[in-house]
């Protein structure tokens, strides 16, 4: 295994997940303040699910996000 290689594709793909799963959070996040399903004072449960396949392995990450 090329080690340099890995490092690389692995910062490409954790860059790639923690853009769009920012962005989706505060797309959804907005949208539910103002259709008023949410107050904007909330604390939010969030949780994503790690799959790889291949390797017959799933993790998942669970965590909150206060907006206020």
């Amino acid at each position: 295994m090329n080690e340099d290689k890995f490092n690389i594709e692995m910062r490409k793909f954790l860059k790639k997940v923690g853009i769009t799963s920012q962005r989706e959070i505060e797309k959804a996040v907005r949208e539910a303040v103002n259709s008023g399903a949410l107050a904007g004072n909330e604390q939010l449960e969030v949780s994503v699910t790690l799959d790889i396949p291949r390797l017959n392995k799933q993790e998942s990450i669970d965590g909150r996000i206060a907006l206020e």
